[in-house]
């Protein structure tokens, strides 16, 4: 048997990739390490969303030929979407790379791996390919990320995905329902669903409402979420199985983008600021009490003052529980990477941190109104800071800590909150 280190960059996406290579490795002769040192294959799972994240894995990848200048018989390769973003340039500039495999080639990795020579490139893109037959090798835990559909059909104009992972196509539902049976019966409490734009999800007979219902009446599974759904795809069917499945978690993740009609308009989202924030109360109606998080990006070309200010606008409107926050950044093949940029980066550095402030603060007002709540817990283990106390995560997905020694992962605990941060529920077992 040969071994394998995999080093994991970027969305639950490329994590649930990885946890995916692992099983199917292992059924073709592989044992997983931990350590690239011990390793016979290194292979780094990429990220291509942001220039940022290739130039992490372009310096990490630099870090680890050493094992190869060490043991010339190590392979060094990359997979995932950076792999098919520089595709034609990548093996140019990583002369020391025995092999590059796209998100469509994990079938092959196998074979590969058998016949790679210095840059063996495999990065075609397939319509079909969907994994469902491979079952994924998962950390122990208490959560388990579950692809239902790969590919994105939105051509969003910043963004590289649908460029890198190709066409949406769902998985059958019966493989998921099966995948997320097996889940319960192994441990597992809480399943999130994934997809680059998770509830189109059809397989041309069930859609992502009917999924929903089918996995909230699987016994063992305590919880269900969903991760990242688009506001244009937020059917009322979605919403009331949201509403009425008692297992589907109170909080969703609605990526905005932008507060500005004009600059949603340039991304081409398919929405306006009062389309969305009618979702939003339609939502917040169906669900009291839901927590919501969004993406936004600043510095978008053409993006000027008043766009920017409609954007703090709106997070103040909406009151988001947390949002993940970026400077834009140009990405090669979409149809914005061809225009100028019209905002510094030192503009870009400035709107960020402004909202980053504007968040914190709104987290801060949201977790604090839960002080004198009462929260059911999912206990994921001990916290990392504070010995003897425990950590987990309510319905809402807020990490919560408390005092507890004795509290075995996996278990649900009512917890009595007494504190808050911008990040952090603190309480008390009742």
């Amino acid at each position: 048997m040969r071994s394998i280190y995999i080093e994991t960059y970027g969305c639950q996406m490329n994590l649930a990739d990885t946890e995916l290579l692992f099983g199917h490795l292992r059924r073709h002769g592989y044992w997983r390490t931990d350590d690239p040192a011990l390793a016979d294959v290194i292979l780094v799972n990429t990220c291509a969303i942001r220039e940022h994240a290739e130039e992490r894995v372009l310096g990490r990848l630099g870090h680890l030929v050493r094992h190869k200048a060490r043991r010339p018989d190590v392979q060094l390769g990359v997979a995932g979407c950076m792999a098919q973003h520089l595709r034609d340039t990548l093996a140019a500039q990583l002369p020391f790379v025995d092999f590059v495999v796209g998100p469509d080639a994990y079938r092959r990795l196998p074979e590969i791996l058998e016949r790679a020579g210095d840059g063996f490139v495999d990065v075609r893109l397939d319509r079909d390919e969907t994994y469902a037959d491979i079952v994924p090798e998962r950390a122990a835990g208490v959560r388990a990320w579950v692809t239902i559909m790969r590919g994105c059909d939105k051509f969003c104009t910043f963004c590289v995905v649908p460029y890198v992972r190709g066409r949406e196509r769902s998985l059958p539902a019966t493989a998921i329902i099966e995948q997320v049976q097996q889940l319960a019966d192994a441990g597992y409490r809480e399943v999130v669903y994934l997809g680059q734009t998770v509830n189109a999800y059809h397989d041309g007979a069930v859609d992502f409402a009917e999924l929903l219902r089918r996995t909230n009446g699987i016994d063992g599974i305590a919880r269900i979420r969903f991760t990242s759904p688009h506001p244009s795809d937020m059917s009322e069917r979605v919403i009331d199985a949201m509403a009425t499945c008692d297992k589907v978690c109170p909080q969703l993740h609605l990526p905005v983008q932008s507060g500005s009609d004009r600059i949603l308009a340039a991304m081409e989202r398919g929405y306006t600021v009062t389309q969305y924030v009618g979702l939003v109360e339609r939502l917040r109606r169906a669900v009291p009490g839901l927590a919501l998080s969004t993406d936004i990006i600043v510095g978008f070309p053409g993006e000027d003052d008043a766009d920017f200010r409609a954007t703090c606008e709106l997070m103040h409107a909406v009151g988001y529980d947390s949002a993940f926050m970026f400077k834009y950044s140009a990405r090669a093949g979409t149809k914005a990477g061809r225009w100028p940029e019209t905002v510094s980066e030192e503009e870009k550095g400035r709107r960020l941190q402004a909202i980053i402030d504007i968040q914190e603060q709104q987290s801060a007002v949201c977790n604090r109104a839960l002080i004198g709540s009462r929260a059911e817990v999912l206990v994921e283990g001990p916290a990392r800071r504070q010995a003897g106390w425990m950590a987990g995560k309510t319905p809402h997905f807020k990490t919560a800590v408390f005092p507890a020694d004795h509290v075995e992962a996996g278990t649900q605990v009512c917890v009595r909150i007494t504190g808050s941060t911008a990040h952090t529920l603190v309480g008390c077992l009742e």
